[in-house]
């Protein structure tokens, strides 16, 4: 009896719906946002929106602005997520206290977070009056609507990402290798430093590079906790006002592209520092 041959595997068909999904909601709309990013609104050539944005202050200084506020609240909550999650590594009832804490902000929103900073960190707020009622700072507390503001939120909101994602990386790491150390008279500096922080690397990095993107497309905590038309005046704002007050959408696209530009390079040399400082398993795992 002559077994019948396949005619090819059909599961490959499986993945179609998600590849639809992919050109439908990210290829298509890509690939439009660049076209039309080359049709400047009063003409000039395909590169004129990107020339007139690198050569306006008030267009290309956005991107320093953005890149100000996102380097340090990414440095910032990747340094303090370190510390928090190696001493939560072991699974204890104070890491799941914690864990459940930090995930507040996180369902909250940006806006509803933004909110409370008003109430809280405003001239007229909890904080400033607790420092004036100490005598610890006598003179007007400016922690709004100004740079620090904005900070501060991206701090509150990127810390819980950057904590579970270091956490999650942490517990992974089998103890028995710090504690054979330990036994070779490593210390506990030189066992974070030698064990953990090597195999902390990979997962650092990707903390980072999501900590980053994030921190770069702020826009509601700029508006309502900075100075949109000033000293948080960041390039998603100039993108919105390019499309919505403008209605040049070729500029608008213009400005996003660039913006996903600096992303992508940003990301890249994160990565490019992983391998660099480090050359192995993106994982460990216990046992």
């Amino acid at each position: 009896m002559n077994a019948v041959a396949p005619t090819g595997d059909r599961r490959g068909w499986l993945v179609a719906p998600a590849v639809l999904v992919l050109l439908a909601l990210f290829v298509y709309p890509f690939a439009y946002g660049v076209f039309i990013s080359t049709q400047p609104l009063e003409g000039g050539g395909l590169w004129a929106n990107y020339t007139h944005f690198f050569t306006t202050q008030s267009q290309w200084g956005t991107l320093w602005v953005t890149l100000k506020l996102a380097v340090p609240a990414t440095l910032i909550n990747i340094g303090l997520s370190v510390p928090v999650a190696f001493a939560l590594r072991r699974n204890s009832r104070a890491q799941r206290i914690v864990t459940t804490l930090l995930v507040i902000p996180i369902t909250l929103g940006t806006v509803l977070v933004a909110e409370g900073m008003l109430t809280f960190y405003g001239p007229a707020g909890w904080f400033p009056q607790f420092l004036q009622g100490l005598h610890l700072y006598m003179d007007e507390v400016r922690l709004t609507h100004n740079f620090w503001g904005v900070l501060i939120s991206l701090v509150i909101s990127g810390f819980p990402f950057a904590f579970l994602l270091t956490l999650s990386y942490i517990s992974g790491i089998d103890p028995t290798l710090a504690r054979a150390a330990g036994t070779l008279g490593a210390g506990p500096w030189n066992q974070f430093r030698l064990i953990y922080l090597p195999l902390l690397v990979p997962g650092l990095s990707m903390a980072a590079a999501l900590s980053f993107v994030q921190a770069f497309a702020v826009f509601p905590s700029a508006i309502l906790l900075g100075a949109p038309a000033g000293p948080t005046r960041v390039i998603s704002i100039a993108a919105y006002e390019a499309a919505f007050e403008q209605y040049d959408y070729g500029m608008a696209s213009a400005i996003a592209i660039v913006m996903g530009f600096v992303q992508l390079l940003i990301v890249c040399a994160i990565f490019a520092f992983r391998r660099a400082f480090y050359s192995g398993p993106a994982t460990s795992g216990k046992g």
